[in-house]
Parts: C-alpha cells; structure tokens; sequence
C-alpha cells in the first residue's frame, strides 16, 4: 500500500518549526572496538562545570578513532528503512532515542515523514544532531552530516525542492555510544510552501487521533506507591482495542527488568498493573507501548514504589538496625554483588548467591562503565569470605579482578568514567584491595604483579584521601554519590592493610554523614545537589540515604538498588566503626531554633552552600554558582515541610523537554540555564535568564498529593505539610499542569526570565495558610544599580542579595567567599516563634 492509499495523522506545521511526526526503524546496534591504548590524564573536579553548552571535553580513544575514520565523512546506512514504531513528541521537538550503553556502541536508526504540500516550491530545512545524519526528500539524497563531537549539537541547512502533495523525508542518523549518549535528531521547516506533517498509519486517522490523545495524557494516579495498587488513568477512553506491553526498569544501571502484559478493551478508561507491594522498590521506568495490528506507540512513565508496610518501624537499637540492614539487603534487593556480600555478611553462600557474582563477572572483564561499582563490593566480601565460596568460583573471580581495567593509563578499550571523583575512589580502591588478595599474579593490562599493583593503587588512594580531606565533594550533597563515595571508603576502613589508610576512610565516613545530618531534614537530605537525576530526586523513601538514615538514625525506609548499605553496616557490626551520637538530633531537628549550616564543596571551595532547618521546613541552596551559565546536573534549590518525606518542592529550568529522557541536564534534573540563586534564612530568591534554543519556561516540583493543603492562584502557591507552610511567588502567572504525566506535580513559569521568590513558615508563627499568604503576598525584588536584589521582607526587614552572593539582612553580613570546607553551624532564634518543650 503507498502512502498515498493509506490512513493519515496529520499535523500543521510552522514555519519555523520543528517537524515532530515520525515513522522510525529498528534501532541497530554494533560493538564499536578498538585496539587497546591507555589514556592520558586525571581525575577532574570541574568535569561537569561545563564551559562550551553542557559539553563534557574527554574523549576516549574509540572517540578519537571514530572520528578520524568517518568524520566528514557520509554515513553508510547499516539497513534499509523498515517501519517498526511511531514516534509522537509528546511536547518534544526532536526524535530523541538517547540512552547509556556501557560499551562502545555504533548505533543508527532510519526515521520517515511526509510533507503535504499545498503547492511546489523550495523550501529550506535545518538538521540538527550529535552524531551523523543524510537527509532524503523524495528518494533524492540531499546532503549529510557527520560531525561526531560527543553529545554536542551542530546544525546544517538544507535547500530543498517540494512537490504539491506528499513528499517523503527520510532521515538516517548514527553515533558511536559511549556511556550517556544524546542520541537524536531534530528537523526544522524554516521556509517553503504551506505544509501538514502527514504519517501514514494503519488504522484510521480518528483512531490514530485518539491513541495519542491517550498517550499524551497518561498518568499514575497517585505521586508515589506505598503499597497502593498501580493504576494509570487514561485522559478519555480508548477508542481501539489493543494490547499493551509494559516493561518495569530502574535506573540506568539496575539489572532488573519486568515485563506485563496486558489486552485492553475499546472505551478502557484506565491501565490496572497490580499491587505495588508485589513490584520493586525505587523510582521505576515503566515502558508502555499499546499496539493494534502494525501500529505501535509507546511512551515512558516513571513512579516511585516503596513497602513501608512490609518494613514497619526501624529497631531501636543500632544493633538490630544494622542486622536488619543486612537481612534486608540479602533478602529484596537486586541480585548482583551487594546483594551478594549481604548474603555472605550473613553466612548464605551456596547456589543463589554465587550465581549472583557469576552473572556480574562478565562486566567486569569486559570493563563495562560502573564496572567498578560492582567490582569493589566482590572484592570486600572476597576478602572476608572466600572460604565461603567454591572454587570454580574463586577462579573466575580471580581471573575477572586479573584482566580488568583499573586505570587510564592502563590500555584498553571501554568508556569506564574515569573522571569524577567517586569513580575514581573505586578505581584506586579495586587496585589497592584486588593487587592484595592476588600478590604474586600478573594484573594483565598493567602487567604489574599483584604486589606492585596494590603499591600503586595505595599511592592513588593516599592522594585522593588527600584530595578528599582538603575540598571535600565536587559532586556536593549529591543523593546518588553519597552512597559510591561509601562503597569504597567502607571497603577500604574493613579490608586495608594499613592502619593510617583505615583510619582515614573511617574518618572521611564519618565526615559524610556529618555532611548528611547537618543538610537533612527528619533524616531526609535537603539542599542543593551538585549532581542529581530525576531518579534520585523524585523518591522521597526509597533512595539509599533514606535506608542509611534508617540504619544510623532509626528515620528512613529501603528501596531495592544499593551500593553502601551492607558495607556500612558490616563496618560497624565488625570493624568497630562509631559515629558521634549527637547526629541524630542534627539529622531530626527537633528544637525550637533554627540552624543555619554554611560551608563550600569542591577543589577552591568552588560551590558556596547554605541550609536553613526548623523543626518544621528545610531549605538549602548553592549560592552565587555560575548564574546565567549553561548548566548540568546541578538542582539549585530544594526544601521539604513537615515530616511527609514526600512533601518536597525544587525549582528548575529544564534542560529539555522530553519527560524521563536521559539529557543532562533532564526535564527534572539540574538546569538548561542556571540561575542567579540567594538565600537568608527560610526566603530564597532565583532569578533565570534562559538562553534562546532552551526550553522557554522554567517549573517548580509542586506534588500536591505530598501536602495537607494547597492553594495556587495567579502567581502565588502556598502549600503545608504538617505544620510547616511553603509560598512560592513568580514573575508571572504560575500555571498548574493537569494534563499527562505531571498532573498535579508541576508548576509552570512561562518565560525566559523567570524569578521565583520562596518562603518558608509554620503554623505556630502564621496560624493558618490564609495568614502568610496576607503577611508575605507583597514579596517583591528590585534591583538597585549595583545590581543588587533587595526584597523588604516581614521579619528580616531589608534583605540586600549582592551580586556576589553576599547578603546582608538584620545587621549580619554572610560572604560566601568566607565559608569554609568544614563549614559552620550556628542556632539562631526563629522571629515570631514561641518556645515549647522538643519532641522526645
């Protein structure tokens, strides 16, 4: 059947304009390998204070050998098109099919559209895309791309010739994949004849209307699962009957996949998945895709699930904390080498367990990236427990440990992140650990023995530790590093032979979890994160902090993925690790005062943080951090009310609009424009200039299900948690979201400048949600011409927010230029609160 004879979804096209509507092939895949090489260079802090957009300057060898072989070069298409899906924007104006492959990957996907036009004529196009790309109009091959910087945009015009009726686009795009890989296209009609985008589909238009109807407006009917069934509402009913596959995925890096399926019935208002006690915990992907006959659409959604039911109250006792800590990691969490350990903590060795190691050697030895996530944990536990393996096992595992890659300079061929600090702590943790157990061996890459091996991987951790003890994290107050960080300073304060080494990573654990006590709120970390992901920032429960916080502290819950835990409780059940007791008080705030926590993280004290905590509320913020700069992974603001670890708000400017995509920074995590951000006290201000070809708005996380009471009108929303209240004011209009996935979670800015004020209070000083609003409804920001902004607030009086982030309210004056990697806690007394008697 041509396209001509077939049913159409038709959509008008701008000017200026992308081109949205796409048939799209298989997505084909190739291992991109090359001869092994070592690399140059370091670990880098400043990796992700990106100067060129987001763009992240190392390049791998494979990069290296795949632009010298096809840069410039036209692409050679690996198929021919074939149809497998249809891909709807769902607000997006790129084909976007971007993803982490842990090895060097050559991937390519064919894409076809047609264009309807109302007359002939020239028309010009704009492709813009990382990797390489031929455009095709009509069967005549109009040009290609093939610039191949990784994850950097570059954009060609073309001039094309249109017939009056339909003209077929067909756009083949490829890149090589090396860990996070932006993989996607977008097509602009910039000039031409009046044209429809025009796909053809199999079934009738109206039903093809109707499909996305129910795909763009799709959403779970609750925020967050605690043990609730799982249901998605469907924005009307649908108009086919269909079948619908829905896979269930972690993060990026979890190995666990789900699969359901499901046959629905015309006029189905709603998607019933099961109970969420019997799914697994964390913030879940779930992959839909609704087919009938040939036509097959699929969108992403993503909830938290965690069994707080199932788990109950923490113990009373650290002793029985830390041993349901481990049973709890042994029993319900993914299957790999934490898990592993946890069994083996507890004495389970035998089948399950070793199939566990067995099934995550081959990404050792083949050096997959976070390889060594997986790696040190075996290590720990092959040091305390080998007795406890068979030994077949003991030596696969010796020849996994024996041939991977433990540094750059060692040759290889993979795409192992190298350059963060908390990789890097792994790395040298694995060479030190790994070169014990096997002393006399020949490590194969380095070609060192087992005993220069650790030499050299001791040297590497004495010059991070050293790193580490002088500027802290360049990754600050980051929910997913905490736990990496953990995972090797636990293995190496258990399993060093060198008492100093030990002490010191006993120390430098201590220390972060000061870090998270002073930044938390009831247990939870609160504030500002140098590096975040919608799947670490959404969670309020199941993120490993929050189990964490429940082993040292007795506040939190488990989800399913872990790094640390088991460590960490081993390290205190069997390696006489202690923290200071006073920590759990900081880390529930329960006093009539506030605390004001001031400090700096990274190398030159480059990130400026301050947190403010009641009993009530918590917020925290990075202060005078690259404004007006393109940003990463960085969330600049983040508070929480009352003790509902959902009822958490943050405020960002997305870096694309694409829901549950893999940009850094995403729809939710970090910033496409940071902003200029100040803070005294529970008052925050931030102020975005948002570059042209960004998304135009910037949104707050607003879940209204997480709050007792809410009220949005204009530009204002207040919302209360318990007693504690939250106001945010804008610019401009604050518009609600009620369609698709972030109904009744977002709140939307519309603009390039966008400024936010936020106040935080409680019901002891306002009395009721009516009353701040009257008290602090007048909020405003002037700029005076220093560049000053100065907000007359109800307590505080004048408040001078300085351009280089000094602020100056009630005759204090706080540079963070002064704060220090240690940093400072001090208790101030709350205006307009009354003393009471703590919580016991």
């Amino acid at each position: 059947m041509t396209a001509e004879q077939q049913s159409h979804l038709r959509r008008e096209t701008a000017k200026n304009g992308p081109i949205v509507y796409w048939q799209l092939g298989h997505l084909l895949e190739a291992r991109y390998d090359v001869a092994d090489r070592p690399m140059e260079g370091s670990m880098d802090p400043f990796f992700f204070v990106t100067k060129t957009k987001n763009f992240i300057p190392h390049q791998y060898p494979c990069r290296t050998e795949f632009k010298a072989s096809f840069s410039g070069r036209r692409p050679q298409p690996a198929a021919e098109f074939e149809a497998a899906r249809w891909w709807l924007p769902f607000s997006s104006p790129r084909v976007d099919l971007s993803g982490f492959w842990f090895r060097p990957t050559r991937i390519g996907c064919w894409a076809r559209t047609f264009l309807d036009a109302r007359a002939a004529g020239s028309a010009t196009l704009r492709l813009s895309t990382c990797g390489g790309a031929i455009l095709f109009v009509n069967g005549r091959e109009q040009g290609f791309m093939a610039h191949y910087e990784r994850n950097l945009e570059s954009q060609q015009t073309f001039d094309v010739e249109l017939s009056q009726g339909l003209n077929e686009v067909r756009i083949y795009f490829e890149d090589l994949a090396e860990r996070d890989a932006r993989f996607y296209f977008q097509l602009d009609y910039l000039e031409g004849p009046d044209v429809d985008t025009s796909v053809p589909v199999p079934i009738t238009a109206d039903d093809a209307d109707g499909l996305e109807a129910i795909l763009e407006g799709m959403r779970f009917d609750r925020t967050a699962y605690l043990g609730e069934d799982v249901t998605i509402l469907f924005p009307a009913p649908l108009p086919v009957a269909l079948t619908c596959h829905v896979e269930i995925e972690g993060d990026f890096m979890s190995v666990e996949r789900f699969d359901y399926d499901f046959a629905l019935e015309a006029g189905a208002t709603k998607l019933e998945l099961g109970a969420s006690a019997d799914m697994p915990a964390d913030f879940r992907h779930f992959r839909i895709t609704l087919k009938t006959g040939e036509f097959s659409l699929g969108r992403t959604l993503g909830v938290e699930i965690c069994h707080p039911q199932r788990q109950g109250q923490a113990p009373a006792t650290l002793e029985d904390r830390m041993a349901e800590a481990i049973a709890e990691v042994a029993s319900h969490s993914e299957p790999d080498t934490v898990c592993a350990f946890a069994r083996l903590a507890l004495g389970q060795s035998g089948e399950e367990t070793e199939a566990m190691i067995a099934a995550m050697l081959p990404a050792i030895e083949d050096c997959h990236d976070c390889a060594d996530f997986v790696l040190v944990p075996l290590l720990f536990a092959y040091t305390r427990w080998s007795d406890l393996l068979s030994q077949d096992l003991r030596q696969k595992i010796e020849r996994a440990v024996l041939n991977y890659r433990y540094w750059m300079d060692e040759p290889g061929n993979d795409v192992q992140w190298y350059f963060s600090e908390n990789h890097a702590l792994l790395f040298h943790t694995a060479a030190y650990l790994g070169g014990r157990l096997f002393p006399d061996a020949v490590f194969v890459r380095s070609g060192r023995t087992g005993a220069e091996q650790m030499r050299v991987g001791e040297e590497r951790v004495r010059a991070w530790l050293d790193h580490f003890e002088r500027w802290e994290m360049a990754e600050w107050n980051s929910v997913p590093y905490f736990p990496i960080d953990l995972k090797g300073l636990t293995a190496l304060a258990a399993c060093a032979p060198d008492e100093t080494i030990r002490n010191r990573a006993n120390a430098s654990i201590i220390r972060l979890m000061k870090i998270v006590a002073r930044s938390a709120h009831h247990g939870m970390l609160t504030g500002s994160q140098g590096r975040s992901y919608e799947h670490t920032l959404r969670p309020g429960r199941s993120v490993e902090l929050s189990a964490i916080a429940r082993l040292l502290w007795g506040r939190g819950w488990y989800g399913r993925r872990v790094h640390a835990l088991p460590q960490l409780a081993v390290c205190i059940r069997d390696h006489g690790l202690r923290f200071p007791e006073e920590l759990a008080a900081i880390a529930a705030h329960q006093s009539d005062d506030a605390q004001e926590w001031t400090f700096s993280q990274g190398e030159n004290r480059f990130a400026a943080l301050y947190h403010y905590k009641t009993r009530e509320t918590a917020l925290g913020t990075i202060a005078h951090y690259r404004p007006g700069a393109w940003g990463y992974q960085e969330t600049v603001l983040h508070l929480r009310l009352g003790r509902r670890p959902e009822a958490q708000i943050w405020i960002n400017h997305p870096g694309e609009t694409i829901q549950f995509g893999y940009g850094r920074p995403s729809f939710w995590g970090g910033c496409g424009t940071l902003p200029r951000v100040h803070q005294y006290r529970d008052l925050a201000i931030l102020d975005f200039d948002i570059h042209e070809g960004q998304p135009d708005f910037t949104h707050a996380w607003f879940p209204l299900e997480a709050f007792d009471e809410t009220a949005v009108s204009g530009n204002l929303a207040l919302a209360r948690c318990g007693s504690g209240l939250a106001m945010l004011i804008g610019n401009g209009p604050l518009e609600p979201v009620k369609l698709g996935p972030t109904t009744d979670v977002e709140l939307r800015l519309a603009g390039r400048k966008g400024r936010w004020i936020v106040r935080l209070s409680d019901l002891e000083r306002e009395g009721d949600i009516g009353r701040m609003r009257a008290r602090f409804t007048a909020l405003a920001a002037r700029r005076d011409a220093a560049g000053a902004l100065i907000i007359l607030d109800p307590d505080y009086g004048e408040v001078v927010f300085e351009e280089d982030g000094t602020v100056r309210a009630e005759g204090r004056i706080l540079r963070p230029s002064d704060w220090s990697v240690r940093g400072e806690a001090i208790h101030l007394e709350i205006p307009g609160s009354q003393p009471r008697r703590a919580a016991s």
